[in-house]
């Protein structure tokens, strides 16, 4: 038995223990350093699609967090419902020299509703949590399970999933059943996918990176997507809340999602049919056949969130919004389709990622988390006309920035259709404004303005229209805090819900102490009503291409009576500017008692070469130091 013993002792001496990782920060690569907030020192990433049914994630991850900015960057955020759920998981803090200093549980983590208190049905939730160190630098490292009751979406894997983070190592391998087939997109990585089997026959796709410098954040950058590392799966077969489907493009995912998410779900009660074509009686044109049913929808129906199961892709049956009144994106674009099939106008159903910033679909890779939001297409011959049905205000066809000009899926009867939604150039979206004004010789400015928003500038006014009229005129003073003991006497809102909507706000107004008088002058603002701010910061050695979401042109005009017996004691303002990316010109002129200011500012939407950048710097100051030019008037 001793001998039995001794062998065994021998044994594990002879066996090495795993090693208990490093994390002391000096062992951090210098090059690793520049720009960098927080550092992976490691992470193992590890998707198993055991069924159709069944997907396991397995993740584990250290980071090292050098500065109060990489705080956010090393944030845990587990996403969970009834279909994906978390396990085991645990974690540990380390300070700056890698030795242990506390350990911490699922049950550290803050669990909240991951979406807001409108949404009425809702299962999705988010456990998040910031270990409180209270010294930097420090490191932690966490593990967990992640088990998903699906294989129709894959999280996707992004190592420097954001500016300041820099990466020692991450590998993300996805294992599955020989004959689970998926497509990949490999989108900036400095290395290609390694394929291989397991001991059990199991297939493997594994990509690693090491040693990924941080990126900077630059103002006017591209989408991260267009600078980051990342890796996108999408099956060919797959399962999702009991419903299976195949597909390889996005003609095929679009017909899976026609037939077997929307098909029967439009039906209407005969009492509702019956009144969509009442109302409709006597209007030949279908463009405003469909128009009037699109009010009648905004008339009727309010938006709600619903994110319960495959309600998060499947609408609600028309029948029942139409008893309801409420539904989310899906339901209320499904409801829009249901009235107006009752007067035969064909519509689609389609997908986009909303939001400010553009994001279109890959033309060159189906997925079906490319989308967070449904619209709706009219495609009428020579005239085709998206809506948005989750507003009660928007105008007929008009998208506003949410959901313009990108890339979005139709899913129409033959399968899935790409498309492209209205584009809002500079040249459409315009702030015209002219204003009349009488300054006197004790600083007093009286005077009217007009402004016209047209485009997405209509959305400058477009919320405030709702507003009561007392809380309206509560808000010029912020509207327009160039205008010192702003006092509006009466102002007034003319709306035109055209395609490209328009707003024409009117004001009168008064401002005691506009002008500052000494010593027998008089100063003041010459362009109090439309000011740029600030340029944007200087950035040596950018890496990023320059890029402009969306242009706009501003024009005002401003004609200021002088008091009797003053003049402009300087040289006028005179200012032209001219670039590829915007265009700049502010003059101004004196006739007689008469100054009048004429100001253009012209962005143009667009992706331009990363050595523009300090031109678009030195633009924004030019245009800045225009805007803040002062009148001074002396006694002639």
């Amino acid at each position: 038995m001793r001998r039995i013993c001794t062998a065994i002792f021998m044994l594990m001496l002879a066996t090495p223990a795993k090693a208990q990782p490093n994390y002391d920060v000096g062992l951090i690569p210098k090059t690793l350093l520049p720009y960098a907030s927080a550092v992976v020192r490691g992470e193992e990433v590890n998707i198993e699609v055991k069924d159709n049914d069944n997907t396991v994630y397995h993740i584990k991850k250290a980071i090292t967090v050098l500065n109060k900015n990489g705080d956010d960057i090393a944030r845990i955020v587990l996403w969970y419902n009834k279909t994906n759920t978390i396990r085991n998981f645990k974690g540990t803090t380390y300070n700056e020299f890698g030795k242990p200093i506390g350990k911490f549980t699922e049950k550290e983590l803050i669990d909240e509703s991951a979406t807001a208190s409108y949404s009425l049905f809702d299962d999705s939730r988010v456990k998040h949590f910031i270990p409180s160190i209270g010294a930097y630098p420090y490191t932690i490292e966490y593990e967990y399970e992640l088990r998903s009751k699906q294989s129709l979406n894959f999280s996707d894997w992004a190592p420097n999933d954001s500016p300041g983070l820099a990466v020692e190592k991450s590998t993300f391998t996805f294992t599955c059943n020989p004959t689970f087939n998926i497509r990949y997109k490999e989108i900036n990585m400095p290395g290609s996918v390694s394929t291989g089997a397991t001991k059990d026959g199991l297939k493997t796709y594994t990509w690693q990176v090491t040693n990924m410098k941080a990126f900077k954040n630059e103002p006017y950058s591209p989408n991260e997507e267009e600078y980051l590392s990342l890796v996108k799966i999408a099956p060919q077969n797959f399962k999702y809340e009991g419903l299976s489907g195949s597909f390889n493009n996005w003609k095929e995912l679009g017909q899976w999602t026609y037939d077997k998410l929307l098909a029967n779900r439009r039906e209407l009660p005969p009492a509702t049919v019956q009144y969509i074509k009442d109302i409709t009686a006597g209007i030949n044109d279908p463009k405003l056949k469909a128009k009037k049913i699109y009010e009648y929808m905004q008339g009727k129906t309010r938006y709600i969130s619903v994110q319960v199961g495959i309600g998060g892709y499947r609408p609600f049956l028309a029948s029942d919004v139409d008893r309801t009144s409420y539904g989310d994106c899906k339901a209320l674009v499904n409801y829009t389709q249901a009235l107006l099939n009752t007067v035969g106008i064909e519509s689609w159903y389609c997908v986009v990622e909303a939001g400010s910033r553009k994001r279109s679909l890959m033309p060159d890779f189906a997925s079906m988390d490319q989308g967070n939001h449904i619209i709706l297409c009219l495609p009428f011959k020579n005239d085709t006309t998206f809506l948005e049905c989750t507003s009660q205000k928007i105008p007929f066809g008009y998208l506003s920035d949410f959901t313009d000009d990108r890339n979005v899926l139709a899913c129409t009867p033959q399968g899935g259709k790409l498309m492209h939604t209205t584009k809002y150039t500079a040249q459409v979206n315009l702030q015209l404004r002219k204003a009349d004004f009488v300054v006197d010789n004790t600083g007093l400015l009286t005077g009217n303005i007009s402004t016209v928003f047209k485009g997405t500038q209509y959305d400058n006014r477009g919320e405030l229209l709702d507003e009561p009229r007392t809380e309206q005129l509560k808000l010029f003073p912020k509207l327009y805090p160039a205008i010192n003991n702003l006092d509006v006497q009466s102002f007034d809102f003319k709306e035109e819900k055209n395609v490209l909507p328009l707003i024409t706000e009117t004001i009168k107004l008064n401002a005691r102490d506009f002008a500052t008088t000494d010593n027998g002058k008089i100063y003041f603002s010459l362009n109090p009503l439309n000011r740029t701010g600030r340029a944007p910061r200087e950035v040596r050695n950018r890496t990023t291409a320059l890029y402009i979401n969306s242009g706009y042109t501003d024009e005002d005009e401003i004609t200021y009576k002088l008091p009797a017996g003053y003049k402009v004691e300087f040289t006028p303002l005179d200012v032209t500017i001219d670039n590829p990316f915007g265009k700049f010109l502010a003059k101004m002129a004196v006739n007689g008692d008469k100054l009048t200011f004429k100001r253009r500012l012209q962005l143009l939407e667009g992706t331009y070469s990363k050595e523009l950048y300090s031109q678009l710097v030195e633009f924004y100051q030019q245009v800045a130091d225009a805007d803040n030019y002062n009148v001074t008037l002396v006694k002639n």
